[in-house]
């Protein structure tokens, strides 16, 4: 007997009508194919997923299928099929697929040590206990060594602090001493756990270059010359990632040439100790004592105003030297326990 359907209702589809086991065979033969097809996707997915509880259901799903998909060439089939949607520069000149190590010939690989832990948030690895600190560089490290040497004495008398400044040397020159040398020469005999150095009243000599050539202060080829050299013995110091390194710009001279010669030592010293970030230290003294690059001699210490520098505009007396030690002890006792 035929019922009239309301006029509201829908009318039905026309032709064959499938029982709804037919819908479930064909939505479990979906979830196999995707699963042989996509499973490690799903887990891969999964793992780029920011922490949350999205993430762990991604990640509960995606280890049983990625299991399933790894053990059939599948997946393998489908990334070869599709590969021509991707970008049609994949793979080629410049692309990271091209170079698995993220770095063509010529670009030095950045490494873990190209970062300070703390400034990722991460908890640093404790270095060994600070048994020697070695505080040299040229007069510039004078009176640092004595002032460091003694605050140290006074907070931590079982360190060994050894002072060994160099007056009339520089990076730029190896008349005197050969810094390269005598950084080696300092690791091999000293085995310092930290090292303090304070250096550049002496600098601005040509510098070599790639080809035979030497270049003057105070341009681009120059300083990376001069970065070159920093950052070798920055390495050196550093003893294979064991020990601290607390380097110290220059605060700016009185002398304006000189001046120029300071700026592109400090810009050095900030671009040699890039790949070091996690042993070195560029203790910044440029903006502590001569703030937005102008001279000074004088600055208010303990509530009034005193003199820090030298008269020749250039070193730092026993009050500037007193103020550098606590910035620089500051900072090894963030490093060492």
């Amino acid at each position: 007997m035929n019922r009239e359907r309301s006029p509201g209702l829908p009318q039905p589809p026309p032709g064959p009508h499938r029982p709804a086991r037919d819908g479930l065979v064909v939505v479990f033969v979906a979830v196999v194919l995707l699963v042989l097809f996509q499973g490690s996707s799903l887990r891969k997915a999964g793992d780029e997923m920011q922490p949350g509880w999205e993430r762990d259901v991604i990640v509960a799903a995606g280890k049983p299928t990625g299991w399933v998909a790894d053990r059939f060439p599948f997946n393998d089939w489908s990334n070869s099929a599709l590969a021509f949607l991707g970008s049609g520069d994949a793979g080629g000149a410049g692309s990271f697929d091209s170079t698995p190590t993220a770095t063509p010939r010529g670009v030095p690989a950045v490494t873990p040590d190209s970062f300070d832990p703390s400034e990722l948030g991460a908890k640093p690895n404790p270095p060994r206990p600070l048994k020697t600190l070695l505080v040299t560089g040229d007069s510039m490290a004078m009176p640092l060594d004595t002032q460091t040497a003694r605050k140290m004495a006074d907070s931590d008398p079982d360190v060994d602090v050894q002072r060994d400044p160099h007056v009339g040397t520089g990076i730029s020159k190896s008349g005197l001493v050969d810094w390269g040398r005598l950084s080696t020469e300092h690791v091999a005999k000293r085995h310092p756990d930290a090292v303090v150095v304070f250096i550049g009243a002496n600098e601005g000599f040509p510098l070599p270059v790639p080809g035979g050539d030497k270049v003057d202060c105070c341009g681009p080829d120059w300083a990376a010359a001069y970065a070159n050299r920093v950052r070798r013995m920055m390495n050196t110091y550093r003893q294979g990632a064991r020990a601290r390194v607390y380097w110290l710009t220059l605060p700016i001279p009185r002398d304006g040439d000189l001046a120029e010669v300071a700026r592109a030592v400090n810009a050095a010293i900030e671009v040699a100790a890039e790949p070091f970030r996690a042993q070195v230290r560029v203790l910044d003294m440029t903006s502590l004592f001569t703030p937005g690059g102008r001279y000074r001699d004088a600055m208010t210490v303990d509530g009034r105003k005193q003199i820090v520098r030298d008269p020749d505009g250039i070193h730092l007396n026993d009050t500037g030297a007193g103020l550098a030690a606590d910035r620089v002890l500051a900072a090894i006792r963030r490093d060492f326990r």
